[in-house]
């Protein structure tokens, strides 16, 4: 098990629609997903945050990310089947730009098929918190980035700032109907 460094925002690894996993129990696969959570584990360790990490993030331009929050989870070639009808919006803040938060517009509800680490194929419906997660992962595996998905006026904050004059308010805004106009959504289901 080796912890990585978290490849930043600019590195072309981040930008690249990452390829599905074809032999889900090699041990290729096992030591990227033992690397991953090495490495999500040591960034918790040391700075007391983060519930998730995509392989890209790593360096490994493979679908597969791991989550490390109160349900762990191994998500091997997801893919966003459903979403619901109303959508909600995000402080989003990503290990690949520490410092900054973007405010983005998330499905408040989704249904996901992923394979586990034993290759057996699962599907989950998730809402809130836990949906936006595995959005803002699945965003990884395709090269997309919070920064691509900016939602409001002035969406873009520093995270001194934000501690400043929103962390009171939390990461999550309350669910609303979709409206006609939100696109950003479409390709994901």
């Amino acid at each position: 098990m080796t912890i990585h460094r978290i490849r930043l925002l600019g590195d072309p690894i981040l930008r690249t629609r990452c390829e599905p996993i074809t032999k889900p129990r090699s041990t290729a696969v096992r030591v990227i997903l033992d690397d991953l959570r090495e490495t999500l584990r040591d960034w918790q360790s040391r700075f007391g945050s983060g519930r998730a990490i995509a392989a890209p993030q790593i360096g490994a331009p493979v679908r597969i990310a791991v989550v490390e929050a109160e349900h762990p989870l191994v998500l091997i070639n997801p893919e966003i089947l459903d979403i619901g009808t109303e959508d909600f919006p995000v402080w989003d803040d990503c290990f690949s730009f520490p410092n900054l938060l973007v405010r983005v517009s998330r499905a408040h509800r989704i249904r996901v098929r992923y394979q586990d680490a034993r290759g057996e194929w699962s599907e989950s419906e998730l809402e809130g918190s836990r949906a936006e997660l595995i959005q803002h992962e699945i965003d990884h595996l395709d090269g997309v980035l919070a920064v691509d998905r900016p939602h409001g006026l002035d969406p873009f904050c520093l995270r001194e700032e934000w501690n400043r004059h929103y962390a009171d308010l939390g990461r999550l805004g309350d669910p609303e109907p979709r409206s006609e106009s939100y696109g950003s959504m479409s390709g994901l289901a």
